[in-house]
């Protein structure tokens, strides 16, 4: 694949990613990342695949941590929602109840998306790539009562996003929560899905991307999330997009 552009912005709990790749993002591997994926082809060709199935559509959802892998070319958006956050719980009860992968109704979606297909035309910032990925959160599950995550493990989360430029444990970022050890960690995994070193994992990655889209370079963004140095960043970026993180190169 050659060199494309991206633009990228993230919140707590939602990032907006357009990625423009005229030649094709063939070469991407199978993934899994903890978060909920919205996929649109702006322009081009899109297809997702679990190893089950195969959808060729023009906006298809991922659930969390489930492995698929992509094919694209052209101008692509994505979507991605924090699952254990109140809109990534509403999206995973409205749209995963039967599958991983699902396609999503285009005459639905398709005018929330078009601002997207402009973004490196009008130089689209943080703000307004934040505000459209909110309305298609907001579409697709519109008012959901939805059950949110225990506070212990809120709380948990929380300290470990305020210190990921430190050692992280579980025993530390509990400190006040007064469970067994071997209790806390499977209510951990109950809740996100993923045992706490790993979770720890996906919020360093995310920080780093953050970092990046800020205007740090890849070594930068790295260090400033706790990764050793950029090539260890780069080897989890691949693992968990199926990309190699240059494929983030800015406009």
């Amino acid at each position: 694949m050659s060199k494309g552009r991206a633009r990228l912005a993230i919140a707590q709990g939602v990032s907006v990613w357009v990625l423009e790749a005229p030649h094709g993002f063939g070469d991407a591997a199978v993934h899994a990342h903890h978060a909920i994926q919205i996929t649109a082809s702006l322009s081009g060709d899109l297809a997702l695949s679990t190893g089950m199935e195969t959808l060729r559509e023009p906006i298809l959802a991922v659930k969390a941590d489930a492995p698929h892998r992509f094919e694209a070319r052209g101008l692509l958006a994505f979507v991605f929602v924090e699952p254990e956050s109140q809109m990534g719980r509403a999206l995973t009860a409205s749209l995963f109840s039967e599958r991983p992968l699902v396609a999503l109704d285009h005459s639905r979606l398709a005018a929330l998306f078009r601002p997207l297909a402009a973004t490196f035309e009008n130089g689209l910032g943080r703000d307004e790539l934040l505000r459209v990925g909110g309305g298609i959160v907001e579409q697709l599950a519109p008012g959901t009562r939805v059950r949110l995550p225990d506070p212990r493990i809120q709380a948990i989360i929380d300290y470990a996003a305020a210190h990921l430029d430190e050692p992280l444990s579980l025993e530390t970022a509990s400190r006040g929560i007064y469970l067994s050890s071997s209790r806390l960690r499977h209510l951990f995994v109950e809740q996100t899905g993923l045992a706490f070193k790993t979770y720890i994992l996906w919020l360093r990655l995310v920080r780093a991307v953050q970092s990046y889209s800020e205007g740090c370079n890849l070594t930068e963004a790295a260090h400033e999330a706790g990764f050793s140095d950029s090539a260890h960043f780069s080897r989890i970026f691949k693992r968990t997009f199926g990309l190699p993180a240059t494929t983030l190169t800015r406009t």
